[in-house]
């Protein structure tokens, strides 16, 4: 595991159609759990807090990251804006503070 730290803020991957977007991101998960460099975190705001919940389509890519001490950091003012506090099924809730303090240790910060 290195010192990098991924900022996940849309519902997928880049600014294209939803289905592509999150086709292209369980494939990036998929690849990052067979890469031997896993990032130290995985924080998720804006909209990337929508991948956590019930429903989503990369549950089990991120539940295999946590597994394997990936730490995933959910925004809890985003969670509350969208409704989606009790929908959370992966990931440890925080605060801005803690998405701060990843970033700060971090040697490397990779925005998706």
């Amino acid at each position: 595991m290195n010192n990098t730290v991924i900022l996940v803020t849309n519902n997928g991957m880049g600014k294209a159609d939803e289905a592509l977007s999150l086709t292209l991101f369980g494939k990036y998960l998929e690849l990052l759990l067979q890469n031997k460099q896993l990032p130290a975190a995985i924080c998720f705001y804006t909209d990337g807090v929508k991948l956590v919940c019930e429903g989503s389509p990369v549950l089990e890519q991120l539940r295999e990251l946590e597994a394997i001490n990936v730490r995933l950091i959910v925004c809890s003012t985003c969670l509350n804006y969208f409704g989606l506090q009790d929908k959370v099924r992966v990931g440890i809730v925080g605060g801005m503070s803690d998405i701060l303090e990843a970033q700060l240790r971090a040697e490397k910060v990779i925005t998706l």
